[in-house]
């Protein structure tokens, strides 16, 4: 049942079937490079934005229960690694990139709640959201996505805790200590009232993350019927002990979110490379990009930044290799 449910549910392997048949019908040799990457497309682009649609309403439904407001006065009942943890948890139902984080770590730092509590959301909201947890059952299946997101949240804790013990807080932007608290009543929403935020953030969100689904798929379709197996085994397979770390660094310029990442994790895989290897490279591309970078160094200074940077790709270094460990006994 769990074998049907993660392939022909979740994978959709029934859809990559009526997409080759169609391209079949249409003249189209499935099996030549060409014709096999626009089948990887037409299928990867159609499952992910089914996928994208749906997790997007559920999860801002249950997001609605969340706002900043009440997530302050929750992160305020508890104190130390508990804080942290909780901090991690509330990430999860959190936006999916890691410049829509941004603005709410810096809602909960000048609210005053500790930096070690805030760090921690800011690590766990675009590595581990609810949505990575579908999507890598739909792929990777169930043991490797729930130890994907259980190591992603130690990363977090744990980074979190660091950063805190670290007393760093002269590191934040004079902006965002001084800013006034302003404490605002938690509205109250009625069935209807989240049922329409969830259909606007599905609506906000896909404008935003479908270009990036295309581009990540593309690359995608181009590694799984073009690129050559052994260049792939080379550079990311067993043979290279680097791997992991090359990941991590190719991972860091890019943008893109769960959704953009996972077409190009799958043709990675499928064409050789190591388990911890690619899921290294989807941690750091969802959330040490570029231009998340740039936001956060106007809320944080340089010697916070680079220890925030150190601590999340150690942490998903260490992780990568653990999952190459492991991956005999979990594929």
């Amino acid at each position: 049942m769990m074998d049907f449910i993660q392939k022909e549910i979740l994978g959709m392997n029934w859809l990559n079937r009526l997409v080759g048949n169609i391209l079949s019908r249409m003249g189209v040799d499935i099996t030549s490079p060409v014709g096999g990457s626009l089948q990887f497309f037409f299928y990867d682009v159609v499952k992910i934005t089914i996928l994208l649609c749906t997790l997007i309403f559920v999860i801002s439904y249950i997001q609605s229960y969340f706002p900043p407001e009440r997530s302050k006065k929750i992160l305020r009942k508890f104190k130390g690694v508990w804080a942290n943890t909780i901090s991690a948890l509330l990430g999860t139902v959190t936006p999916f990139c890691s410049c829509s984080s941004i603005p709410l770590f810096i809602g909960f730092t000048s609210a005053g709640l500790p930096i070690s509590s805030t760090f921690s959301f800011l690590i766990s909201s675009p590595m581990v959201d609810l949505g990575s947890l579908v999507l890598l059952m739909s792929i990777f299946g169930g043991k490797i996505a729930i130890l994907y997101v259980i190591f992603g949240l130690v990363i977090a804790v744990v980074g979190g805790t660091f950063i805190g013990s670290l007393q760093m807080e002269d590191q934040i932007a004079d902006f965002v200590r001084n800013a006034k608290n302003i404490e605002l009543d938690i509205p109250k929403l009625t069935v209807k009232d989240r049922l329409n935020f969830a259909k606007e953030q599905v609506e906000e969100t896909f404008k935003k993350v479908f270009p990036y689904i295309l581009i990540g798929v593309g690359i995608g379709a181009v590694i799984h019927n073009v690129i050559p197996e052994e260049w792939i085994q080379k550079l990311l397979g067993t043979n290279n002990i680097f791997g992991v770390v090359i990941a991590t660094l190719l991972g860091i310029p890019i943008y893109a979110d769960i959704f953009g990442t996972i077409p190009i994790a799958e043709a990675l895989l499928a064409k050789g490379a190591q388990l911890g290897t690619v899921l290294a490279f989807m941690m750091a591309v969802t959330t040490l990009s570029l231009p998340s970078l740039i936001m956060l160094k106007n809320a944080i200074k340089t010697k916070l930044l680079a220890v925030f940077v150190a601590i999340c790709a150690i942490g998903i270094i260490l992780v990568g290799y653990l999952f190459n460990f492991l991956q005999p006994y979990i594929m």
